[in-house]
């Protein structure tokens, strides 16, 4: 039997899923449930489902029992919230518009959404290819490194995640995906990422971070001598959140080398993190980043690369060739997304809650020997469960005990690495809803830590 990996999220076969179905669930949820696996291929992470959803609004997700959630997780397509009204208004006046572009056509709001784009992004990111999803949309990205550079060889870091097609699997670092798939991509090396509270270098027991994990990175550049491109999230979506000198002495190495640097904003770009991209955190700025989930406005499934102008070399080959890359609804909702970004200033209530927030929880880890560590970025928040904060082991049980009591409190979020509360919530959310949600957690993990 395959081993169980946690990395990407709760595992949906677990004892405790049970018990929380059996104590919370009535029979109509019940039967839609067993419908449901007996006509979709059971997977992990995905099916069996956890329970079943009958709308959705503003940071809630309701159930077929009426009940509403306050949803933490919401696959990071949430920026402007479940059904925001503009986003459904824009997608209802473009399906009376134009419902479809065929390929080697254009329309103006694909071309709208490009120069959107180009105008957000900094620098010289003014060139775009959209496709339906992240996954492909990391495809393209790699291929493009490969076309401009010559090159085919990849630095990625083990724990992430980039999608679950055969190539982004490759780069990818997580067993759940990977295991027993056979051969990968070639060439495609990892190194560990940017995690100071369990570094494999050991950098706590030398007083903190002093980029030995960056300098890894710079030395298999030199070494290898022919990588083309350093792909990697800016952050990891526990989160880790690596110092900017990391970012900055990767950057610097990957010129210096002759590869390029991708990021793969796709969970956290359009400002979770109080930036509008979270590369401009570290100040500095990727030869190609990869958006997606967010992008459609939490309707529609839509992705992008947005490259520098001077990787637009590729004329004579086809990098993504997609059906609906230039699909005018999906267009249409991701335009209508960025406006209300920008329009209810957005990146600016994220930076700021998100301090708040993660004052908060700084707060909460002083209270409970449960919590080992906290860590935010905006409106990214990570919660990491420990039985003993001197020896650091793992808290796997009493974090899903947390996450399914905090469930039964109107709460959803989910778990990564096995042991990390990762709280990824709307970004129109309140700093009284937060407040709530905060006083949820606190009130569960108080009651499992005793």
């Amino acid at each position: 039997m395959a081993k169980l990996h946690k990395s990407e999220g709760d595992i949906n076969i677990s004892p405790q899923r049970e018990a929380w179905q059996k104590n919370h669930l009535d029979t109509k949820s019940r039967a839609l449930l067993d419908e449901d696996a007996r006509y979709f291929l059971k997977q992990s992470l995905s099916t069996p489902c956890l329970n079943t959803m009958h709308a959705c609004q503003g940071i809630y997700i309701e159930d077929l029992q009426g009940r509403r959630y306050m949803d933490f997780h919401g696959n990071n397509v949430h920026q402007v919230g479940f059904g925001n009204p503009e986003v459904i208004a824009a997608v209802k006046k473009q399906l009376d518009a134009l419902s479809f572009c065929t390929r080697r056509y254009t329309n103006q709001t694909a071309v709208d959404l490009a120069r959107k784009l180009a105008e957000v992004a900094p620098g010289q990111l003014n060139k775009s290819l959209f496709c339906p999803g992240g996954a492909e949309a990391v495809g393209i990205a790699l291929k493009l490194a490969r076309i401009a550079t010559g090159r085919h060889k990849t630095i990625s870091m083990w724990d992430s995640f980039h999608g679950a097609t055969l190539d982004t699997i490759s780069i990818g670092g997580e067993a759940v995906f990977r295991q027993d798939m056979g051969p990968l991509l070639p060439g495609t090396e990892h190194v560990p990422p940017a995690d100071e509270y369990r570094c494999v270098f050991g950098c706590n027991n030398r007083g903190g971070c002093d980029l030995a994990c960056a300098n890894y990175v710079e030395y298999i550049l030199e070494k290898e001598g022919d990588i083309a491109a350093v792909i990697a999230e800016p952050i990891r979506s526990t989160p880790y959140i690596p110092r900017p000198e990391y970012w900055q002495k990767i950057r610097q190495a990957c010129d210096k080398h002759g590869a390029l640097l991708i990021f793969d904003e796709i969970p956290h770009a359009l400002g979770r993190t109080g930036k509008m991209f979270t590369f401009e955190n570290f100040e500095v700025t990727p030869d190609i980043v990869v958006l997606g989930k967010g992008l459609g406005g939490g309707i529609l499934p839509l992705a992008a690369i947005v490259a520098q102008e001077k990787l637009d070399v590729a004329a004579e080959r086809a990098l993504g060739h997609y059906t609906h890359e230039k699909n005018p609804v999906a267009c249409a909702a991701a335009l209508a997304t960025i406006d209300y970004i920008e329009n209810n200033k957005l990146v600016e209530h994220a930076r700021s809650l998100g301090l708040y927030s993660l004052d908060r929880l700084k707060e909460m880890k002083e209270r409970h020997a449960l919590i080992g560590d906290v860590r935010g970025l905006g409106l990214f928040l990570g919660i990491e469960l420990v039985k003993d904060q001197k020896t650091r082991e793992r808290a796997a049980e009493e974090a899903e005990a947390v996450m399914y009591a905090c469930l039964s409190k109107g709460l959803s979020f989910k778990i990564t690495m096995g042991n990390i509360i990762t709280l990824t919530p709307a970004l129109v959310i309140t700093k009284e809803e937060m407040d709530h949600a905060l006083d949820i957690i606190e009130t569960c993990i108080g009651d499992i830590g005793k």
